[in-house]
């Protein structure tokens, strides 16, 4: 676990003003924030309306606050925009403490998701499934996915489906893949080894769907694929 304050950088090849509609236009979050859901607490609508627009300060455009102090900034760059997420120091929301390192995760997913919406489907509708779990085995070496560096292409045959597309980011303990045959869709893989904080190791996917996909037919085989896999779990609040 670091003590220092997570930063999150990604580059958008979008200009400024697109991506800080994306954070302040309610329809544009839902294509990129997140997964679909349902939870005890509400669901991926309460969640937007939780994070983007309660006790935030947005008076300065390019800078979001968030209620809980993560900050946003947006700024112009050659060839579009740099989305820097600072998150609040750890402390500063008692409540959440124990989950911090896993919202630090989070944020990592959901601006590569942000990227993703706006320079492949700037208004395009979305589709997900989601599934989480514990085991120890590395979940993309289980999927027989090579970690490569962003852009490279690859082919795959994933949970019995033939697809290929490019690595859209890495980091320490995700990877994200566009994949073609989900409407040119993206795939988000996140797995922390057991350890202090996860003993039992934490595995989690997103799959992001455009177009006509069988979002049924994917998800069957895919709760199939996980429940044999990993001890599927839930996340606070859903």
């Amino acid at each position: 676990m670091s003590e220092e304050t997570p930063r999150i950088v990604v580059t958008v090849a979008a200009p400024a003003e697109a991506v800080w509609d994306a954070l302040r236009n309610k329809d544009k979050i839902r294509h990129w924030h997140g997964w679909e859901y349902e939870g005890t607490q509400g669901g991926l609508e309460e969640e937007i309306d939780l994070i983007y627009f309660t006790k935030v300060d947005d008076s300065q455009v390019g800078t979001l606050v968030l209620g809980d102090g993560d900050r946003f900034v947006v700024e112009p760059v050659e060839g579009g925009s740099r989305i820097t997420l600072t998150r609040s120091p750890r402390g500063a929301n008692p409540d959440w403490e124990a989950y911090y390192d896993d919202i630090t995760e989070g944020w990592t997913t959901f601006v590569n998701q942000l990227k993703f919406a706006l320079e492949q489907h700037p208004d395009d509708e979305r589709r997900t499934l989601f599934y989480v779990g514990t085991g120890a085995a590395s979940l993309t070496d289980e999927l027989g996915v090579d970690i490569r560096p962003a852009g490279t292409s690859y082919e795959l045959d994933l949970v019995g489906e033939a697809v290929k597309g490019e690595v859209l980011y890495t980091s320490e303990h995700q990877v994200g893949l566009t994949v073609d045959a989900w409407g040119n869709g993206l795939l988000v893989l996140s797995y922390i080894p057991p350890g202090e904080l996860k003993p039992e190791g934490s595995a989690m996917a997103i799959l992001s769907l455009y177009g006509d996909v069988d979002r049924d037919a994917l998800d069957a085989r895919w709760k199939t694929w996980w429940e044999t896999h990993y001890v599927p779990a839930s996340l606070p609040g859903t």
